[in-house]
């Protein structure tokens, strides 16, 4: 009885995975009524965004370890409070 009891369940279980996997095909969808079939849905066109302008610049790379980066007095009166 256990036996028929658990092979009932295991079957109910395989044949609503089956069933749900396939409604999920277009073709199955169609033959089931779910999606018509004359009017075949398409994809907008993905445009490809700008790229950015990643060209070097023309001010020179500032320089580590000098004295004026300690003791500049424009960059010591531009930190914000």
């Amino acid at each position: 009885m256990l036996n028929f009891f658990l092979g009932t369940v295991a079957g109910g279980l395989i044949a609503c995975v089956l069933t749900i996997t396939a409604a999920r095909h277009p073709e199955i969808q169609a033959r089931l009524g779910f999606k018509p079939t004359s009017a075949p849905t398409t994809l907008a066109a993905v445009t490809k965004p700008a790229e950015p302008d990643c060209s070097r610049r023309a001010e020179p790379a500032p320089r580590v370890g000098t004295q004026d980066m300690l003791f500049n007095r424009q960059r010591f009166w531009s930190v914000a409070p």
